[in-house]
């Protein structure tokens, strides 16, 4: 890794470094919070979560108390929820082991739960100004275009090497500065997804890849294996003002968090009311509503809907579901974005207002597809 590219970035960081609400007070806390949001989900999105984060929980000592399902109501809409379990997991740790401050140390904070060397480095460099790298898709992106590299980045090796070249030249006084340099010339420049803007590149003049006419063709991954599919059947399951919602299982996908009930296969009308029946309920009549999809990395949702009425009984307590007032599903009970489709049946915002998991588009047989992809890899994740 050449010396030569850190005096340009640190200059063209210092006028076009956008401005971000945890960049404003870089507290370890603020940048460690802020980091594990921006993981697979972008900077615009980001940030109202972060707002709503950070009132609700300031610091280390109050994330580490707060309860379950508060919490994940917090992070309801940004997905990857095991993310935010990891988050408490490690804030009790910072908590009782280090007086509720993070250590700036890089080998005690890669021993947290949920962070990796990039965050770490992250934590490291923009909070205590650590000499150490932070190396995420962004920039594997950037430094294999400037290098024409054609390695696979996908490889932890690969990630490796390159953080051991970047360390060497991380300008003392500086590092934070220089590694978020970095990130931001992935996320606004040398983007993932469409045209380079090599034009306004401070390392176009050193970039191979420019040179050799191969930047579209960089950086180099090996190819995902194919989704599973899984068609589920998703009901709405109203009495009066009240919708059912069950918890699901401690362990597996969306593990812990409520959802609306939901069956295994694309059923029909009569099979969604034989399921209903059984569970001890009185169906009044049934509607069937628009197919959607959701995609995680190694599984896609393929949904059919229907919203069924109910007749009020007393085992209806009894059926292993929670009737709750639809009002209170958005204030107390974390439902995944996986479900945002139907939610909107109900008039119920998922996250932050609900903004972030309403982008759909309608595709075969009627079908929409909400376009965030929950559980996919960080690797030239645009920021």
């Amino acid at each position: 890794m050449t010396e030569q590219i850190v005096t340009p970035l640190l200059s063209w960081y210092d006028k076009h470094a956008r401005v971000l609400p945890w960049r404003e007070d870089p507290s370890p806390y603020r940048v460690w919070v802020s980091e594990i949001m921006l993981q697979q989900t972008r900077v615009e999105a980001v940030k109202p979560f972060f707002e709503r984060f950070l009132k609700a929980l300031p610091d280390v000592q109050a994330l580490a108390d707060c309860p379950e399902d508060q919490l994940l109501k917090l992070w309801e809409g940004l997905g990857y929820y095991n993310r935010v379990r990891n988050m408490q997991k490690a804030a009790r740790i910072v908590a009782e082991e280090y007086g509720g401050a993070f250590p700036a140390d890089f080998d005690l904070l890669l021993r947290l739960p949920g962070v990796g060397s990039y965050t770490a480095g992250a934590i490291g460099s923009i909070a205590f100004g650590l000499q150490v790298p932070a190396v995420d898709g962004n920039v594997l992106r950037v430094l294999s275009r400037v290098e024409a590299s054609y390695e696979d980045i996908l490889k932890q090796s690969v990630k490796t090497d390159m953080e051991n070249r970047i360390r060497r030249i991380i300008p003392a006084g500086r590092a934070g500065d220089f590694n978020q340099a970095l990130i931001e010339i992935g996320a606004i420049v040398c983007v993932p997804n469409g045209k380079a803007r090599c034009e306004e590149c401070p390392l176009a003049f050193l970039c191979r890849a420019k040179a050799l006419g191969v930047v579209d063709e960089l950086p180099k991954k090996k190819a995902k294996k194919e989704r599973r599919i899984e068609e589920r059947t998703v009901l709405i399951l109203k009495e009066g003002d009240r919708v059912a919602i069950r918890k699901r299982p401690p362990k597996g996908l969306l593990a812990g968090l409520y959802e609306l009930p939901s069956l295994d296969g694309q059923l029909g009308e009569r099979q969604v009311l034989a399921a209903v029946r059984e569970w001890g309920l009185s169906p009044l009549r049934i509607l069937p509503l628009q197919g959607a999809k959701h995609i995680f990395s190694h599984v896609e949702w393929h949904m059919t809907g229907y919203a069924v009425s109910l007749e009020e009984t007393g085992e209806m307590e009894e059926s292993g579901l929670l009737f709750v007032d639809v009002a209170e599903t958005e204030k107390r009970y974390p439902i995944p974005s996986a479900f945002a489709a139907y939610a909107e049946y109900l008039d119920i915002a998922l996250g932050q207002g609900g903004r972030e998991v309403r982008a759909y588009k309608t595709g075969q047989g009627g079908r929409r597809t909400c376009e965030q992809q929950q559980d996919m890899p960080a690797q030239g994740q645009e920021r």
